[in-house]
């Protein structure tokens, strides 16, 4: 966990207590650039007057995923952490916040209406990492992925204005298959924290057990139990197909990006056999500008495209 995320240590304090407005977005800012993932905070293709209010959202959930993450410390003080970052939010639209983070989410909130459930939601998927390491069912790989991925979408449409139920079912599904193709890609990373990510019923069903994981095993039966995780994961990526034509403009043209990346580390693992045990796929150069190049495509998304046109380029 980085210290300086603590909710107990704000920065640059006024007299009041509390950091100016200016300051506090220039510390999210800070947090954000520091960080990449799979969350388009340092992208120059959104425009510059929402990218602060990107910050303040990522600075938010930075803090308590680095809460949750904590290994070092027992669930009961990761967990105290949570709760304490879950008061301040509660207290950021009406009260009067002192840490950085929550007083550019409040104003952020204010803005642009945003319903502060989203940001419980966040808050109960790291409870949950805090809590367990494993799932049982995919359904609760689902669950979890809803609450730690899908408000993350739906804050990037509503900063834009975009506040269409369909629009937003379409988004849950594409910040879903990023969530799940995210853990096919990591699983060697997290099992050096002890989680597991893959449902332990489908382990079960496809007979290979979390010893074998636990040993990095690339067998037949776990290329079996890959290959349909992947599959979901695919449709998922398709159900939300269409929003990426839908969309307008530059956050369109993010969102092509993100679900065109998205396929692409599907379609690494596939060529790879799901073997992340030897090294971890990931976006070179020449995957970027290919990437690219397929979002200026915006008639690629379109319902008329079949398809083998939606495959990431190759």
């Amino acid at each position: 966990m980085s210290r300086a995320l603590s909710p107990s240590r704000p920065s640059a304090p006024s007299p009041t207590g509390a950091p100016s407005l200016a300051a506090a977005y220039a510390y999210c800012r800070r947090v954000a650039l520091g960080h990449y993932e799979n969350f388009p905070v340092g992208s120059l293709v959104l425009p510059k007057a929402v990218r602060p209010r990107v910050y303040a959202i990522y600075a938010f959930a930075r803090a308590a995923d680095d809460f949750a993450d904590e290994g070092a410390l027992p669930a009961e003080a990761r967990l105290a952490s949570l709760a304490d970052w879950r008061r301040q939010l509660e207290a950021c639209v009406d009260g009067a916040p002192t840490h950085p983070v929550f007083v550019a989410l409040g104003d952020t909130m204010r803005r642009h209406r945003l319903p502060r459930q989203l940001f419980h939601d966040l808050l109960d998927a790291f409870e949950l990492d805090a809590r367990r390491s494993r799932h049982a069912t995919f359904e609760d790989l689902l669950d979890y992925s809803r609450r730690s991925a899908n408000p993350i979408g739906r804050l990037l449409l509503l900063l834009f204005g975009y506040r269409d139920a369909a629009w937003h079912q379409m988004s849950d599904a594409i910040c879903t298959a990023l969530q799940l193709t995210n853990f096919w890609q990591d699983i060697a990373v997290d099992l050096q924290k002890d989680r597991i990510y893959i449902p332990l019923s489908e382990m079960a069903a496809h007979g290979y057990t979390e010893r074998d994981l636990l040993a990095r095993r690339h067998t037949p039966a776990y290329e079996r139990l890959m290959e349909s995780l992947a599959d979901r994961a695919e449709a998922l990526f398709e159900r939300g197909h269409p929003l990426c034509a839908l969309v307008p403009g530059r956050l369109g043209f993010e969102l092509r990006l993100i679900w065109l990346g998205g396929m692409t580390i599907l379609t690494a693992l596939r060529r790879i056999r799901f073997n992340v045990f030897d090294r971890r796929p990931a976006l070179g150069a020449g995957d970027k500008a290919r990437i690219a190049l397929g979002a200026l495509r915006r008639s690629r998304f379109l319902p008329s495209a079949n398809a083998s046109a939606r495959r990431p380029p190759a």
